[in-house]
């Protein structure tokens, strides 16, 4: 017999007990993966590693590393419209994994873990990386269009996840007050805080709730493709053609 706290047991129980006792596996990156969503801790790593580089650069330019945002790395990839229009289409993309300083990455990073987790939850992995570059592009193109000031942060995408959120809610019949006043009180401190984009942030919140209109619309999967596809075609050119039907 073997001792136990209530006692004591025969070895055939306690290896049954064992046996059919839910193993714990792994641990680190994949446990964290399970609990925040692998996706969404790429997206953080790619943006914290871009952080890295730019602070990088910084230093060999003879910057301060935490102004990142003077380094000849961040300026290369910022998205600043004058230069997009004249073919650097790839700033679209890239200023969305800039930030600017380490509070800018500590908020953003937070406020995607939080969003990023719940949404990859909601929608699946392949879903949810769609919806978080449409609404870069969705943020990109509105600051294309309305801005002509530089501009850097993954906080279009953000607020596309929030937007997708809201989508999923109302689809759902449930209560969407919560990120409504959450939303209330971005759009209050963008106005109120001189140097964020107000544009940007709502470009991605109608780009993330387009895309995840599609996929709540689309049943099956291939139209699911064919329409978050052609939104961000469509958001792409309207992109580049600035210099046509832009505000200037």
């Amino acid at each position: 017999m073997i001792p136990a706290s209530v006692g004591v047991q025969c070895p055939e129980c306690v290896r049954e007990g064992r046996a059919a006792a839910p193993r714990v596996r792994g641990g680190g990156l994949r446990s964290a993966g399970r609990r925040w969503g692998p996706v969404t801790l790429v997206l953080i790593g790619v943006n914290v590693a871009m952080f890295v580089v730019t602070a990088i650069s910084a230093a060999v330019a003879g910057i301060n590393p935490f102004t990142n945002y003077l380094s000849p790395v961040f300026l290369d990839l910022e998205q600043w419209p004058p230069l997009v229009a004249a073919g650097q289409w790839w700033r679209l993309v890239t200023a969305a994994f800039l930030h600017v300083g380490p509070v800018h990455l500590l908020l953003n990073m937070l406020a995607l873990l939080v969003f990023g987790t719940e949404l990859e939850g909601r929608l699946g992995r392949w879903r949810y990386l769609a919806v978080y570059f449409v609404s870069v592009l969705g943020g990109a193109t509105a600051v294309q269009l309305f801005s002509q000031s530089p501009v850097a942060g993954a906080s279009t995408a953000i607020w596309g996840l929030m937007g997708s959120l809201g989508v999923l809610l109302l689809a759902r019949r449930q209560d969407l007050r919560g990120i409504v006043t959450l939303l209330v009180l971005n759009v209050l401190i963008s106005v109120l805080i001189p140097g964020i984009s107000l544009v940007g942030h709502l470009g991605g919140l109608v780009g993330g709730a387009l895309a995840t209109g599609v996929l709540v619309l689309a049943r099956r999967r291939a139209v699911q493709i064919a329409g978050v596809t052609t939104l961000a075609v469509v958001l792409v050119v309207l992109a580049l053609a600035v210099p046509t039907i832009g505000v200037r």
